[in-house]
């Protein structure tokens, strides 16, 4: 059981402040994207900050639970907020998501979805990502693409 698992028992589904953090990991242009088991949803892999993690270690933690892969060094893209990170889960929890997003290039592994939050992993190239995103990582991906030049991409 998690910090959050824990809360809810406390507050249901009540709308929660949710810090975490996500990472693009990056292969020959690629950006690797998890399909998610709870929304059906492309998203980046990432989650919430447990007591006494920083930010940069929820990253590599998220990154290695739901894809096997070994981060190396991260580059903070920024750290996202506001209305537009409100999410409603399919069963009910609500939360406004504070999400610092990291840049990885370099990582150790082969992906492999962990079969509980992460249905299937593939790396799109920017102008190949699907339609099916996961709102929470939109601004993420939309600041990760502007600072490469991707300005032509709608996400």
């Amino acid at each position: 059981m998690g910090y959050i698992s824990d809360l809810r028992k406390l507050v249901g589904t009540r709308p929660l402040i949710m810090a975490g953090a996500c990472v693009i990991a990056e292969r020959e242009g690629g950006i690797l994207l998890q399909k998610r088991t709870d929304n059906g949803r492309w998203g980046l892999p990432g989650g919430a900050l447990e007591p006494g993690e920083s930010m940069e270690e929820v990253a590599r933690r998220e990154l290695r639970e739901e894809t096997g892969l070994e981060a190396g060094a991260l580059e903070l893209i920024g750290v996202f907020s506001g209305e537009e990170l409100y999410y409603r889960y399919p069963h009910g929890d609500e939360v406004y998501n504070v999400i610092a997003a990291y840049r990885c290039g370099e990582f150790q592994g082969e992906p492999a979805p962990d079969g509980e939050e992460t249905e299937q992993l593939q790396f799109f190239l920017p102008d190949t990502l699907p339609d099916e995103l996961n709102p929470a990582d939109r601004p993420a991906l939309r600041a990760y693409l502007a600072a490469r030049g991707f300005t032509e991409i709608r996400v």
